[in-house]
């Protein structure tokens, strides 16, 4: 049975990233030519949202994966919350504005009365985790664990999204302590098919020839936070929650960009790739 699920998995990532391969140019293509560019952190003028690749990449291989019995609920569950977060997230990369960001800025907003697009999409995230985690069961305590991983997994991945390859390096080194806490779970698969889908987009990010924007951010996000909610013991999954949490009040005092740049092992692994 394990035997089986290592090999499903490897041929999940090959599949998904074979799908990325040949979608990537005319996603690619599609956002320049319809005018959808924004500067980077340089100030050249580069696609954004290009973090759509994910969700189609990974529609197929989820599809017929769920003709199989492990991965009926659990791949309905990861399509869905991929999809919604995805469609969030193009909507804040499209019409969001950079004036407000945070959890702190969005939350003062609309203690203002003010919904910004960051707002909107925190309240839709929450929500979103909330059904994953009503869905998945469990008493009350689990309930919330869950809704809060999930939520908090998705916006530390986007707090990540400041510089080319971090996002992407976040998640790969996430879906690694996953299989390390995680294996020998069967759920363990919708970390691999998004890193099947993130594996080729990842070189085009790193040489800051596109961005994923929100819409990838999210959907490495909730990939991360529903496939630990699926495979991760009460207690190491505990343990995550409050590293979330402690990561969170971090970001909100400080910039994580410099604490990287002070740090030679974190600085040396940032710049990894990178032109």
């Amino acid at each position: 049975m394990l035997q089986n699920s290592y090999w499903l998995m490897v041929l999940s990532l090959v599949f998904t990233s074979g799908i990325a391969r040949l979608a990537l140019p005319s996603v690619l293509k599609i956002i320049t030519q319809a005018g959808f560019v924004r500067p980077n952190f340089r100030g050249d003028n580069i696609p954004v949202g290009v973090g759509l690749l994910f969700f189609l990449s990974v529609l197929c291989p989820t599809a017929l994966l769920m003709f199989l019995e492990p991965y009926r609920t659990t791949g309905l569950i990861y399509l869905t919350a991929l999809g919604s977060m995805t469609l969030l997230g193009i909507v804040d990369d499209v019409f969001g504005s950079r004036a407000d960001s945070g959890l702190k800025g969005h939350v003062k907003k609309m203690l203002q009365g003010e919904l910004t697009t960051g707002g909107f999409k925190l309240l839709a995230g929450g929500f979103m985790a909330l059904a994953v985690a009503a869905v998945l069961g469990g008493n009350l305590k689990t309930i919330v664990v869950n809704t809060l991983v999930i939520a908090l997994s998705i916006n530390a991945i986007n707090l990540l999204d400041l510089r080319p390859g971090r996002a992407g390096k976040g998640y790969l080194l996430g879906a690694v302590l996953l299989f390390l806490g995680g294996w020998p779970s069967d759920n363990l698969i919708w970390a691999v098919i998004t890193a099947g889908a993130l594996l080729v987009y990842l070189p085009t990010d790193l040489r800051a020839g596109a961005m994923m924007g929100d819409a990838g951010s999210n959907a490495l996000g909730a990939t991360i936070g529903i496939t630990s909610v699926m495979v991760l013991p009460p207690s190491i999954k505990l343990g995550y929650l409050v590293f979330l949490i402690g990561f969170h009040i971090l970001t909100e005092k400080y910039s994580l960009t410099k604490i990287i740049e002070k740090n030679k092992l974190l600085n040396y692994l940032d710049q990894l790739g990178r032109n």
